[in-house]
């Protein structure tokens, strides 16, 4: 898995959306660079420890049936690319926004999330 597209999809299923501690700790090790630098409003969050607990804080904070959807295209260049998507229960978004990475050796090696305004 090293294309943009792929990656981006890997981050919003196997990490951000992805419950299981054991299986989403292996995805972010395989997924992201282990400097990874996660930039959103609430800061900035550097390496894989740090990921983890950014994705388990989130994931700890919203209803067991809540989850992760894309919405629209994926968009991608030779290093980075960018998703938009929503987050709640199906067909009810509580939340979206969207994700942009840089790609470095075949990971993430930049995560920036943005919400809606």
């Amino acid at each position: 898995m090293n294309t943009a597209t792929e990656l981006l999809a890997a981050n919003l299923r196997e990490v951000f959306g992805n419950r299981d501690p054991d299986t989403r700790r292996a995805a972010i090790e395989r997924i992201y660079t282990e400097d990874v630098v996660f930039t959103d409003p609430e800061g900035v969050s550097t390496g894989w420890d740090a990921l983890e607990g950014r994705a388990r804080a989130l994931l700890d904070k919203v209803p067991s049936d809540f989850g992760f959807t894309e919405e629209g295209r994926r968009y991608a260049g030779p290093h980075d690319g960018a998703l938009a998507w929503a987050l709640g229960r199906a067909g009810e978004p509580a939340a979206r926004g969207i994700d942009i990475i840089t790609v470095r050796d075949g990971r993430i090696a930049t995560l920036l999330t943005l919400f809606t305004a």
